[in-house]
């Protein structure tokens, strides 16, 4: 059974689908404990699932990597298999990526490496494309940098906004991060031999 530590900055929509996925006891896989880099209202399915969490808030350090050493701290505690950034909002200090890397993953609203960085939907509309996508990738020190593990197409439609664009690309990345996940138990998925 792997373990999965979950971090968050949000509403964690991807989170409860893997906390969805992981009731059906064929799952191989279990979230242990759910963090955030504040007062985050995804909190709220660690409550409803039984889930403990934890809160290291960004604000509480006088720097970057500082605060990366408190989560790591909390991180290490439940000595996951797995780490995923599901919505986290900040970046990993390097050190912190390099003690958790290649078990460290994200989800990212684009078909990578189109429209990496923090406003990938934005981009992709700004960028007046037909298409973006979904992504799930090893978490390297760069930004969305790292070895693809899964993606998939989105279309973009003529009335797209931000949001509707967005709130579509969501059910795709929750998809392929629970089928990761699933990959990555069952060892479908080598993250060592991706990530080399």
């Amino acid at each position: 059974m792997l373990k999965l530590v979950v971090l968050i900055s949000g509403g964690g929509s991807n989170l409860r689908s893997l906390l969805e996925a992981s009731e059906d006891a064929e799952f191989p896989a279990r979230v242990v404990a759910i963090g955030a880099d504040r007062d985050a209202d995804g909190l709220a399915h660690a409550e409803e699932f039984g889930i403990p969490s934890f809160v290291v808030p960004y604000t509480s350090y006088p720097d970057r990597e500082s605060w990366g050493d408190a989560l790591l701290e909390q991180i290490r505690l439940w000595e996951p298999d797995l780490v995923i950034l599901s919505g986290l909002m900040r970046l990993l200090p390097e050190r912190v990526v390099e003690a958790l890397s290649p078990q460290l993953i994200n989800t990212h609203p684009a078909y990578l490496p189109e429209f990496p960085g923090a406003h990938g939907v934005r981009d992709a509309l700004a960028a007046g494309v037909t298409e973006t996508g979904a992504s799930v990738i090893v978490v390297d020190t760069g930004v969305d940098s790292g070895p693809i593990i899964s993606r998939q197409r989105v279309a973009i439609l003529p009335n797209d906004t931000e949001s509707t664009l967005h709130d579509r690309i969501k059910l795709v990345e929750r998809e392929l991060l629970v089928q990761a996940v699933l990959d990555i138990a069952n060892g479908t998925i080598d993250l060592k031999e991706l990530a080399s």
